[in-house]
């Protein structure tokens, strides 16, 4: 297959074919693809950049320049589940984190596209070496319709899930933050970690709480070998040792045994003054410290958790999605027990419409459910910087369109 050697679109503009291969054959259409390598050599692992597009995105969602699925545009996507026990021969078994998924969606600004990741997710992959979850993303001029590009999106998904608690750090971590407590150190808390590290110079200390003792050694030896700067980066008994003194906290499991209903559990004894706490998944806080002046909320976007709650029904949310603050915190809105007005955007804060941090005693509590606007907005980066660079495998779809 050939090798790309000029711009296919233009997604600052309308996303149209170059005026020469419109010219020569209006009907054509080509795509790009880019396998993980050369994903990684498009830049996918930039965090700090990663970080800033997120923060572009999160103010575009606080402003409404976006779409996602369902009548709302809140969904978060379509999922295919199985039964437990299938009365047909050959169909999977439901199983951990057995799934089919599809989470489409548009960003406008300065992105003005449109794509679709697409995964299919068993945790026995692991015993075959390979990730849980394997992702496939399709970016889409918003005009056409036509694609501009089909990329690897394991790391797609990987750093831009890490990067917008990035977002977080940058706006509501104490300056001189120098500690963080990881509480399950997977590759979602690994990237977390990085990104906090592009914003905060400073952190210097890691302490991990892992399930396994293998897994956790590994953990942390990987975290040693890709941030040397760090000084001390050690492994801990309980949540608890991870949490207490920790600036930032980086809650990264689905299950514990430590919490009430299996989450891991922070307690307000356990926290420090000016605490940021990052959950893109499960953790459990005392409904008393979230409804307290002591606790700062804010989640990456009110209309998921809005359009989780309508699809799930009420006192189901929290439970059945994983344990995410937010479902919670929503549920708590729904019933009467949270003003509204306490659930705050981190893109308004981002944009200066809600303010930040204004004092080193505040505890931020960070809730994020991620959205595929963050994989439309890194893909379009990626995208942009092959086209650049020159990287990738151009693919035909057709010259001319066999109906119309």
């Amino acid at each position: 297959m050939e090798r790309i050697e000029y711009p296919l679109t233009s997604s600052s503009t309308e996303n149209s074919n170059t005026t020469d291969q419109a010219s020569a054959n209006p009907t054509r259409i080509d795509f790009l693809y880019l396998n993980e390598e050369e994903m990684v050599d498009a830049g996918v692992t930039d965090l700090a950049a990663c970080v800033e597009t997120m923060e572009e995105t999160l103010i575009l969602l606080a402003d409404g320049d976006y779409r996602m699925a369902g009548a709302s545009a809140n969904s978060h996507g379509a999922q295919i589940n199985f039964p437990d026990n299938p009365e047909h021969e050959g169909m999977p078994a439901n199983g951990p984190d057995r799934r089919f998924m599809a989470m489409p969606a548009y960003l406008g600004g300065r992105f003005r596209n449109s794509g679709v990741k697409w995964y299919g997710s068993n945790a026995d992959n692991r015993q075959n070496d390979l990730p849980r979850s394997i992702h496939l993303f399709i970016l889409n001029d918003a005009v056409t319709g036509a694609p501009l590009s089909v990329m690897s999106a394991n790391l797609l998904s990987a750093y831009r899930t890490g990067s917008v608690p990035g977002v977080g750090v940058k706006h509501l971590a104490v300056e001189n933050a120098e500690t963080v407590g990881i509480v399950g150190p997977g590759v979602m808390s690994r990237t977390i970690l990085g990104a906090a590290l592009t914003q905060r110079p400073s952190i210097k200390n890691v302490k991990i709480k892992g399930r396994s003792a293998g897994s956790t050694q590994r953990a942390a030896d990987w975290i040693k070998e890709n941030y040397p700067q760090l000084e001390d980066v050690r492994i801990v008994e309980t949540e608890e040792e991870a949490i207490r003194d920790s600036d930032i906290v980086i809650t990264g499991t689905s299950t514990s045994p430590d919490g009430p209903s299996g989450f891991p559990y922070l307690k307000k004894e356990y926290l420090k003054p000016g605490a940021l706490l990052l959950m893109p998944a499960a953790a459990r806080l005392d409904d008393e410290f979230v409804q307290s002046d002591d606790c700062r909320l804010v989640v990456d976007y009110t209309g998921l958790y809005e359009e989780w709650f309508n699809e799930n029904g009420p006192d189901v949310t929290y439970e059945r999605l994983l344990g995410i603050p937010g479902n919670r915190w929503w549920d708590m809105k729904e019933e009467g027990t949270l003003p509204a007005d306490k659930l705050v955007n981190i893109g308004d804060i981002a944009s200066g419409k809600a303010p930040g941090r204004q004092n080193d005693d505040e505890i931020f509590c960070y809730s994020i459910g991620g959205m595929p606007v963050e994989d439309v907005a890194w893909a379009t980066d990626v995208y942009e910087n092959a086209l650049k660079k020159g990287i990738g495998t151009k693919l035909n779809l057709w010259d001319t369109p066999r109906l119309t």
